[in-house]
C-alpha cells in the first residue's frame, strides 16, 4: 500500500474507482487529491494526492482554465482577484475520471494580516470551530456578530474576524485552527460525520510589527588585534531625545575574520534598491572577492560555494538585460551605451569566469565596443550618462575614466598597444588636485608595473592622509567630506599598496587603513553605497588573504553596567557570526580583547525617532540618482497603476494611489524619505498620515 499524509487548506476531491464519484474519507476511497481553494499570486502553492492500493499505473493532469483559455499553473501578476477553474484528470488503462473545482486567485499582499478563509468541506463534514492561537505578544478580541462555531457545508466558505492588538515589535507568528467537531444537529440536512484524518487544519501567517517613526542605525566597529597584550576600547551609546519608546535595541557581534560579516549577508550587503545595471553589478561583484578570499585561505565550503555561485549566475543573467546589441551596457536597459559601466561589467565578468560560464562572445563584443572609444591621445571617450558623480569634475573627467578603464583591462590581463596608449594619456595628465583620481591612478600604475608613477602618486597621497588614533584615511578635499567617497579613495590606496609585492612595512601601512575601513561598515558588512562597497570589499579581501593565519585565539569581553558577554575566536570559528542581544541600550560599554588573534567587533543600536513634518526642503547640490522611499500605511497597498505613472526626465510631482486591504485602528503615520543614492547622508524625511478615502 502506498499512502501520503497531507494537511491542505482547500477542497478535497475523493474518487471511487468503481463509481468515479466523490466519497467521504473512511469509506471505500481509492484516490484522493487535495488542492487549495485559494491561490495567491506570487506565492508557491502545492497540491497533494494519495493513491491507495493501486491496480494499475495512473496519470494525473492538472489544468487551470480562465474561460476558454488553458494555462499552466504559473499565473502572471494580477490586478484584481479572479475565479478560475481547476481541472484534475486521473487516467489509467481501465480507469478515467475528470473533476473540476473553482479556485480563487488572490493578489499577492506581503503585508496581509491574517487569512481566516476555511476549506470548502464535502457533504457530511462540518467546520465547526475556529480559534487563533493565544500569545502574550498580542491581544485578541472577538467581534460582535461573528459566529465562531458554525455549520459549513459543501462548496461553502466562511470568514470570521477578530480585533488584534500587537504588544511587541518584530515578526509574530499567528496561527488559526479550523476543526471539524461532532454534532447532533444536521448540517444542510446531512448527518455530521467527523473524519479520522484531515479534521483539523492550521494556517500560520507572519505579522510584521514595526515601531512608528524613522529608523536610524549607527554602528560602532573595531578591529581588535591584541597580539599577546590586552586591548581595551570604550563606547558610550546615547539615544536621541526624540526616540520612540520601546523601539531602541542593541546587539554586539564578534567574528574572527573581517570578511565574515559580508559573508553572512551576501544577499543584502546594502539596504538599498536595485534597479539599474550598476546596482546589479554591485550585488554580483562582492561574491567574487569573497569566493577568491575563501579559496585562497582554504576556508571555502561546498555550502558557501553553492550559495555564492547561485548569486553569480542570477546576477549574470540579469545583467544581460542591460546590454545593447553592440555590446555596450546601459544604466537602465535602454539608450546609448555607458563606457564606465561597460568597463565595470567587463572587469567583473572576467573575474567571474573562474566560477561560472561567461559567454566569450559577449565579453569580446563589449571589449571591442569599449576599445573603439579610445581617442588618438590614448584617453577614453566618455559615452553615456555617468550616474556616479565621482567620475565628474571638469578637466579630470576623461582622465579618471581612462584610469578606471585601463585598470579594468589590466585586471583582465590585457596588455597590448591600447594599454600603452592609455597609460601615456595618464602619464601626460599629472593631475593631483582630485584625490579620488590620484588614488585610482596609483592603483592603475601598480597593475601596469610602472612603479615610478606608483610611488609618485602614493607619496603625494601620503601628504594629504588623515592620521587619527591609529586610523589612516583620505577625504576628497578638506571641504568635501563624504563617507562613501572617503571609503572608495582609501580602498584604492590599499589596492595600490598591496597589488604589487608588498613588504612588511606596506602591510603595516595598509593595516591602519583597514582598521578605519572596518569602522565604516554597516550591520550587513557593506558600506554606504554601491561603488564604495565593491572597491572596499575587493581591498579587504586582498588584505585578508595576505595576513591570514590559523594560529592563535582571542577572547573578547563586552561589559556594561548591568551585563557582560564573552566571545572566543579561534581557527575553528573564524567565520562564525556570534551575536548577543543587549537588555539595555543606552550607557557605557567596555570592550576588552586578550589573546593573539584579531577579532572584528560591532555594536549596533538601531532605534526609531519621531520627526516633525515639513512641506519641502532644498538640496543645494545636484544628484544624478535620487531615491524616493515611501513606506506604506498599515493595511494599505499601492494601486497597480501608480508605479507606472512615475517617469524620469520630467519635473517630478508624484501622487500615489493607495488601496485599503483591511481596516487598522489607531493608524500611525508612515515615513517618506528622499536621498541621494551615492551620498545617502544627503537626505530628508517626513511623514504622511491617513490618505483621503
Amino acid at each position: 500500500m502506498s499512502s501520503i499524509t497531507c494537511v491542505m487548506w482547500g477542497w478535497i476531491l475523493i474518487l471511487d474507482k468503481e463509481t468515479n464519484k466523490h466519497v467521504i474519507w473512511g469509506s471505500s476511497m481509492e484516490y484522493m487529491v487535495a488542492i487549495p481553494a485559494i491561490l495567491e499570486s506570487g506565492e508557491k502553492t502545492q497540491f497533494c494526492s494519495s493513491l491507495l492500493d493501486p491496480k494499475e499505473t495512473m496519470t494525473m493532469t492538472v489544468t487551470l482554465r480562465d474561460k476558454d483559455m488553458n494555462m499552466t499553473l504559473c499565473f502572471g501578476r494580477l490586478e484584481k482577484e479572479k475565479v478560475l477553474l481547476m481541472e484534475v484528470e486521473v487516467k489509467g488503462d481501465t480507469f478515467y475520471s475528470k473533476e473540476a473545482r473553482k479556485v480563487m486567485i488572490r493578489i499577492y499582499k506581503p503585508m496581509t494580516f491574517i487569512q481566516t478563509d476555511k476549506p470548502i468541506y464535502l457533504p457530511g463534514q462540518t467546520g465547526n470551530k475556529q480559534q487563533p492561537s493565544q500569545s502574550s505578544d498580542y491581544t485578541l478580541t472577538p467581534l460582535i456578530g461573528n459566529e465562531y462555531s458554525s455549520c459549513l457545508c459543501a462548496n461553502q466558505r466562511l470568514t470570521v474576524s477578530w480585533t488584534m492588538v500587537p504588544s511587541v515589535l518584530g515578526d509574530m507568528k499567528v496561527s488559526v485552527t479550523a476543526e471539524a467537531v461532532a454534532s447532533d444537529i444536521s448540517c444542510n440536512n446531512e448527518i455530521v460525520l467527523v473524519p479520522e484524518r484531515g479534521r483539523i487544519d492550521v494556517v500560520t501567517r507572519t505579522l510584521i510589527v514595526k515601531a512608528e517613526g524613522v529608523e536610524t542605525t549607527q554602528t560602532y566597529n573595531w578591529l581588535l588585534c591584541p597580539k599577546g597584550s590586552d586591548l581595551a576600547e570604550e563606547v558610550e551609546i546615547k539615544l536621541p531625545d526624540n526616540v520612540i519608546e520601546g523601539s531602541a535595541r542593541a546587539s554586539v557581534s564578534v567574528l574572527g575574520d573581517i570578511m565574515g560579516r559580508s559573508l553572512q549577508h551576501l544577499d543584502g550587503l546594502l539596504r538599498m534598491p536595485y534597479g539599474c545595471g550598476e546596482q546589479n553589478m554591485a550585488l554580483l561583484a562582492p561574491n567574487i572577492y569573497i569566493l577568491d578570499y575563501l579559496e585562497n585561505t582554504n576556508q571555502l565550503t561546498p555550502e558557501i560555494e553553492e550559495k555564492a555561485i547561485g548569486y553569480l549566475l542570477s546576477g549574470y543573467q540579469r545583467q544581460l538585460n542591460y546590454q545593447n546589441s553592440d555590446g555596450a551596457y546601459t544604466t537602465f536597459g535602454s539608450g546609448p551605451g555607458n563606457s564606465w559601466l561597460t568597463a565595470f561589467v567587463l572587469r567583473t565578468f572576467a573575474k567571474a569566469k573562474k566560477y561560472i560560464y561567461i559567454d566569450p562572445a559577449i565579453m569580446q563584443k563589449s571589449e571591442t565596443w569599449l576599445s573603439n572609444k579610445q581617442r588618438e591621445n590614448g584617453c577614453f571617450e566618455m559615452v553615456g550618462k555617468l550616474v556616479n558623480k565621482r567620475m565628474k569634475g571638469g578637466v579630470s573627467d576623461e582622465v579618471t575614466l581612462t584610469a578606471y578603464i585601463t585598470a579594468a583591462f589590466l585586471e583582465m590581463n590585457i596588455s597590448d598597444p591600447r594599454m600603452n596608449k592609455s597609460l601615456s594619456c595618464l602619464r601626460a595628465s599629472s593631475y593631483f588636485r582630485n584625490t579620488y583620481t590620484t588614488a585610482l591612478m596609483a592603483y592603475t600604475f601598480t597593475l601596469a608595473g610602472d612603479m615610478d608613477n606608483h610611488d609618485m602618486h602614493l607619496n603625494h597621497l601620503d601628504t594629504f592622509a588623515i592620521n587619527k588614533g591609529g586610523y589612516l584615511y583620505w577625504d576628497q578635499t578638506p571641504e568635501e567630506k563624504s563617507a562613501p567617497l572617503s571609503v572608495e579613495i582609501s580602498a584604492y590606496v590599499i589596492l595600490a599598496i598591496l597589488s604589487a609585492s608588498p613588504t612588511a612595512g606596506d602591510l603595516g601601512y595598509a593595516t591602519r587603513i583597514v582598521r578605519w575601513l572596518t569602522t565604516q561598515q554597516n550591520y550587513y558588512g557593506g558600506f554606504s553605497s554601491t561603488q564604495d562597497t565593491v572597491v572596499a570589499l575587493q581591498a579587504l579581501a586582498l588584505y585578508s588573504s595576505l595576513v591570514y593565519s590559523t594560529d592563535g585565539s582571542s577572547t573578547v569581553t563586552v561589559k556594561s553596567a548591568t551585563e557582560a558577554f564573552e566571545f572566543t575566536v579561534n581557527d575553528k570559528n573564524k567565520l562564525l557570526f556570534q551575536e548577543k542581544e543587549m537588555k539595555y541600550v543606552a550607557g557605557k560599554y567596555e570592550l576588552e580583547a586578550t589573546g593573539s588573534a584579531c577579532a572584528s567587533v560591532q555594536v549596533s543600536p538601531p532605534s526609531n525617532t519621531s520627526c516633525f513634518p515639513r512641506c519641502a526642503f532644498t538640496y543645494d547640490n545636484s544628484s544624478n540618482m535620487l531615491v524616493l522611499d515611501i513606506k506604506l500605511l498599515s493595511g494599505f497597498s499601492p494601486a497597480p497603476v501608480s508605479g507606472k505613472l512615475l517617469k524620469n526626465g520630467e519635473p517630478m510631482k508624484y501622487s500615489l494611489d493607495l488601496l485599503q486591504d483591511y481596516p487598522v485602528q489607531n493608524l500611525k503615520p508612515a515615513v517618506v524619505k528622499i536621498y541621494d543614492y551615492y551620498e545617502p547622508s544627503n537626505a530628508d524625511t517626513l511623514f504622511h498620515a491617513k490618505p483621503y478615502l
